[in-house]
């Protein structure tokens, strides 16, 4: 059987003071050590304000034109009056996956109420997963914990590969993870 290629994804810190170089990028970095850490692929990385459309223009890019399997983005997502990452990615999906947006906030309420407030979202712009992280690295690794046993199988489903779903008792981080059929 042929191994499949290296999943290929983007990291994309939306957060003034980053952009601004006064603050460091930790949750970004969070999210490539992740990544690395699972053979992925960190094929595009930046950094941008709390602007809608220097968020919209990046995921454009990533999603259309760089042949991304996941689009990962850090902040902006709280209720802050430049909290705006929702509303720069919600138009640009093509379908919304909202069981890995409540799943990421269940995680985090199990440890502080305060996750309740996170707006992220999770969908489809093409075969491209977007997923909408807090900025805090606490709810960044909430995050990556849910996506952990869902994001293989997820890319597989989007690349059109056939086969069987993996099996619950499989999906402790590695490929594995029930739902989202064919």
């Amino acid at each position: 059987m042929a191994q499949r290629p290296a999943i290929r994804m983007g990291i994309l810190t939306v957060s003034d003071g980053c952009a601004a170089g006064v603050r460091e990028d930790r949750s970004g970095e969070a999210i490539a050590a992740w990544a690395r850490a699972r053979g992925f692929e960190v094929a595009a990385r930046s950094v941008v304000p709390d602007e809608i459309g220097r968020i919209a223009s990046v995921l454009l890019d990533w999603c259309d034109d760089s042949g991304l399997d996941l689009v990962a983005t850090t902040g902006g997502t709280g209720l802050g009056p430049r909290d705006v990452t929702p509303e720069a990615t919600w138009p640009l999906l093509h379908r919304e996956a909202p069981g890995i947006a409540e799943a990421v906030r269940a995680l985090g309420r199990s440890k502080t109420p305060f996750a309740a407030l996170s707006r992220g979202l999770a969908g489809i712009r093409g075969s491209t997963l977007v997923v909408n992280l807090p900025g805090a690295v606490s709810g960044v690794e909430d995050g990556l914990a849910v996506l952990g046993p869902l994001v293989a199988h997820a890319v597989a489903l989007l690349r059109g590969e056939d086969g069987p779903h993996p099996s619950v008792e499989g999906a402790g981080g590695g490929a594995g993870g029930g739902g989202g059929g064919s």
